[in-house]
């Protein structure tokens, strides 16, 4: 009755988009641009889009604001999920989001990057018989014990619709039968670039008008500190390993500005680690704060895929704190250095010269992703 009624009402397809940590927000920003966009157009079949938040990340600077500064309108449904176990975390989205997904017809389902909630709709999404397409695929760390590695490989594998960053990730898909002429699925791969990359374009006069004020705030001069982010499971929930990165951190030469994740500060109490030397702890910065310290970072320390990609488009060089990226092209244009988490390589890569000058390379495509996101789900529905 509820998707007769829809099409009653003027609109002909639904798209459902499942988020809910701080990177995913940030993707879909542009993707809900580009839908108003093309409602806008005469002619055009209108898209209902609905948003479910899971609620994976739940603080307020991490999610409701940045609902707020990148004018993505509010969730139609919040899960609530918090925190927890992986398991516990997963089964919570899956449980509150399938009578919402059964409900009515859907026509896509709309997946973001490799967090736990993209594995909880994607699974979800392929037992309710669902079209499903994931933004940001073919990404590969070739790390299979991240967390994070098998989330995106999942929902690659489980996907009708393939969204790819860049050409390197389209041809990880074809390595992986996905998208090929063999691909007896006959699933559809199309490189149309990076949303981070659009939001970034999108919002970055927004940040500039933020920057003299954040900085003020922190008593930081521009290019006279280091930004620490730290938050992937591989590095927060082992103590000693943590203790090592920031020790390392807090050694270096200017002071390191440090936006404590709720999640790692959590850890850091339980673990009695303590934060001197030069770290700045703060509370997470919002989405055009992040950018402004970003863009005036004498270098930036991170275990982020996001914010490994900022720091490329930013022109400020990066130190990444692991062992492997899922964003090689920013390593082989020269701007990224994949330092590890051992306090010597840390040191040494922080003050080894790493060219801020990308050479004019871009492999993340034109700042039009979610443009090419919207035709392409529209082109693949028919």
């Amino acid at each position: 009755m509820e998707a007769t009624e829809h099409r009653m009402n003027g609109a002909s397809t639904v798209w459902v988009s499942v988020v809910g940590a701080r990177p995913q927000f940030v993707k879909l920003a542009p993707v809900c641009r580009a839908i108003e966009a093309h409602n806008q157009r005469a002619g055009c079949e209108r898209i209902e889009h609905r948003i479910i938040h899971t609620g994976q990340h739940y603080d307020r600077n991490i999610a409701e604001l940045l609902f707020v500064q990148m004018a993505i309108p509010g969730p139609n449904h919040n899960l609530a999920v918090g925190s927890g176990s992986h398991g516990t975390q997963i089964a919570r989205m899956m449980a509150r989001m399938e009578p919402i997904l059964a409900a009515k017809k859907i026509d896509w389902v709309i997946v973001y990057g490799d967090t736990n909630s993209t594995l909880a709709g994607a699974l979800l999404a392929s037992r309710l018989k669902l079209p499903l397409a994931h933004v940001e695929a073919g990404c590969r760390s070739q790390d299979l014990e991240m967390p994070e590695e098998q989330n995106r490989i999942v929902a690659d594998h489980l996907s009708q619709l393939l969204l790819a960053p860049s050409q390197a990730a389209v041809e990880n898909l074809h390595r992986e039968g996905i998208g090929n002429e063999g691909d007896p699925r006959k699933r559809r791969v199309a490189m149309v670039g990076d949303v981070m990359y659009d939001a970034l374009l999108q919002n970055m006069r927004l940040a500039e008008e933020c920057e003299g004020e954040t900085l003020r705030q922190y008593n930081l001069e521009k290019g006279g500190y280091y930004l620490l982010t730290l938050h992937r499971a591989e590095n927060t929930d082992n103590p000693e390993r943590l203790g090592t990165i920031l020790q390392a951190a807090s050694s270096l030469d200017m002071p390191v500005l440090f936006p404590v994740h709720p999640r790692t500060k959590q850890i850091l109490a339980g673990a009695g680690i303590s934060l001197n030397g030069r770290l700045r702890p703060v509370t997470p910065l919002g989405y055009l704060e992040m950018l402004a310290m970003e863009r005036y970072a004498r270098k930036i320390l991170t275990d982020s895929g996001g914010v490994q990609k900022e720091a490329f488009y930013l022109g400020v060089p990066c130190v990444t704190l692991r062992s492997r990226t899922e964003w090689p092209e920013t390593v082989e244009a020269g701007a990224n250095r994949i330092a590890g988490v051992s306090a010597v390589a840390i040191v040494d890569a922080v003050q080894e010269k790493i060219p801020s000058d990308r050479c004019g390379t871009q492999p993340y495509g034109d700042g039009k992703a979610a443009e090419k996101i919207v035709s392409e789900l529209c082109q693949s529905r028919r």
